[in-house]
């Protein structure tokens, strides 16, 4: 089921990660699964929403820069990191974005 992030009152982070990905699974579902599972017990992990056809759109939010930070730097993310260039991204970008206003219907 798809659901939308429930995030909390502006200001918070976005990091936008947009990516194109090679042929194949190459192990790629799998660590999708556990990153999404350690990303939610991040300290500072607020959601995060997905999307993918030919171009793959992740948004994950978080409290504070330093949380942002501190995923990037989480040791099993670093693997999915490095697997990502070698095997599962033909080209990706990361966009940090400070969310200063949202609303919702």
């Amino acid at each position: 089921m798809f659901m939308i992030a429930k995030t909390p009152p502006a200001p918070y982070y976005a990091v936008i990660f947009t990516s194109i990905r090679t042929d194949g699974d190459n192990g790629y579902e799998a660590m999708a699964e556990e990153m999404d599972k350690q990303a939610k017990q991040q300290e500072g992990f607020l959601g995060v929403e997905s999307a993918r056809n030919e171009l793959g759109i992740t948004v994950s939010y978080w409290k504070s820069l330093e949380a942002i930070k501190n995923w990037k730097a989480n040791t099993d993310h670093l693997v999915a990191q490095k697997q990502g260039r070698d095997a599962w991204y033909a080209h990706y970008k990361v966009r940090i974005c400070k969310v200063e206003r949202d609303y919702e219907f």
